[in-house]
């Protein structure tokens, strides 16, 4: 079990983690034709003609509004961040969505959130850049912050920071639980560690 103890920042992703937010990835894919096991951003960055460029964005943008729109919390999450705050602890959200949708988002759940993150802030995961850049708002080290997702960026986004990396494990990923530093099948797990920590 990795020490919590001298976490001073916890940072979730969105979509899977914090939100339900059913976008359906597959759905994105076909509308747009593009292939599988390629993330749509990093397949967008391919493209050489800017209309199609225009036009793969928009695709995904009405997709995560619609999503935004349908979003509800992820069981637990809600009490994980209110428990986070009653410790002590600075909270973020590293995101690949858009800022209006993460905004719309967070003021129909009223989200207690300290900073958010998209993609018109840093490079998209797996970069370490939002981690990084979470981290000095904070005036802490990557050491010092957790990562939680459900999916493999979200691993690799912490290990390329070096920060420790939460999996969030649930439905199919739990193929991802060998890259990740601690996991935990509730987030009511992950705030009954936190309460556990021994004091920094």
């Amino acid at each position: 079990m990795p020490d919590l103890a001298n976490i001073t920042v916890v940072a979730f992703d969105l979509d899977g983690t914090l939100i339900d937010s059913r976008l359906d990835f597959p759905a994105i894919r076909r509308e747009l034709d593009f292939p599988e096991g390629v993330g749509l951003l990093e397949h967008i960055a391919t493209l050489e003609d800017s209309a199609h460029v225009q036009h793969a964005h928009r695709i995904i943008h009405r997709h995560e509004m619609a999503g935004a729109l349908a979003a509800t919390w992820m069981p637990g999450a809600r009490a994980l961040l209110d428990g986070l705050h009653e410790l002590g602890l600075h909270t973020a959200i590293l995101t690949r969505n858009t800022r209006e949708a993460v905004e719309l988002v967070k003021r129909n759940l009223d989200i207690p959130i300290d900073l958010t993150l998209t993609r018109e802030d840093c490079a998209p995961k797996p970069s370490p850049d939002g981690l990084r850049k979470i981290a000095g708002h904070f005036n802490a080290t990557t050491p010092e912050l957790v990562y939680v997702g459900d999916f493999l960026f979200d691993l690799q986004t912490a290990r390329a920071a070096g920060a420790l990396s939460c999996l969030y494990r649930y439905g199919d990923n739990h193929r991802f639980t060998k890259d990740a530093d601690l996991v935990v099948d509730h987030l009511d797990e992950l705030k009954a560690l936190f309460r556990q920590r021994a004091p920094a």
